[in-house]
């Protein structure tokens, strides 16, 4: 198979994207309505650009701008309280739970739906796909589709606490600890490993996909032609 798709506009292939799995417990607080939205993030990376939330609730961007991914707009210039970075763009978090997104918007994926204009408590990016975690624990997907990944799933659509965009696929945690994979899978990163479970955190890269287990142990899934999935991380003994 050819893998010329690995390095779609430059040489230096994906970063990662953030999720917020820090904030875990919080976001099950919030879906049992037992916590108020609080910040979720400071710092997102997309594939050239870095953004930062500052104690003032505002958005710093540096670094590529080619497509406007680091110059932010006046909506995200308060009350943030979390940011996510895409190949060429770039999502915030209101505290209001409304999202602002700004940067390349070939596909939509700076057209922000109406369903994630409220109620959303985190966001993640892919790499040309946004997606949006709601209060009510369902996910809300947008931008660029060629390979489904905006096409969220039944399984996805009640009980998540985690999002994560890969390059062209999508993942969400399910507070059982089970996962939910779907988008692009020529590479495996949507066969979720059997008999996964008691996931606690996940992220996913352009073509593989990790999970954090509640043990410490790391499981990894998809591409492995430059070792991302040969984890060595593993759980401390005692």
């Amino acid at each position: 198979m050819e893998r010329k798709r690995l390095r779609k506009r430059g040489s230096r292939g994906w970063r990662l994207t953030v999720v917020y799995p820090a904030v875990l417990a919080w976001l099950a607080l919030v879906l049992a309505g037992l916590a108020a939205p609080a910040p979720a993030a400071t710092l997102a990376g997309g594939w050239s650009h870095s953004l930062g939330v500052k104690a003032d609730g505002s958005v710093v961007a540096w670094e590529e701008n080619y497509w406007g991914q680091s110059t932010v707009p006046a909506a995200a210039q308060s009350g943030v309280i979390a940011v996510a970075g895409g190949e060429f763009h770039s999502l915030a978090l209101k505290a209001d739970g409304s999202v602002v997104a700004w940067g390349h918007n070939g596909y939509g994926e700076c057209n922000v739906p109406a369903a994630a204009q409220s109620g959303v408590i985190a966001v993640a990016s892919g790499g040309e796909h946004s997606l949006a975690l709601k209060a009510d624990g369902s996910v809300v997907a947008w931008g660029r589709s060629t390979e489904g990944q905006i096409n969220v799933p039944a399984a996805a659509q009640s009980g998540v606490i985690a999002v994560a965009g890969g390059g062209e696929h999508s993942l969400a945690l399910k507070a059982d600890g089970s996962v939910v994979a779907w988008g692009w899978n020529d590479f495996g990163q949507c066969d979720i490993p059997r008999g996964l479970s008691r996931v606690a955190a996940l992220a996913a890269g352009k073509v593989h996909s990790l999970a954090l287990k509640a043990d410490g142990s790391v499981v990894a899934w998809g591409d492995n032609v430059y070792g991302q999935r040969t984890s060595r991380l593993r759980p401390k003994a005692g």
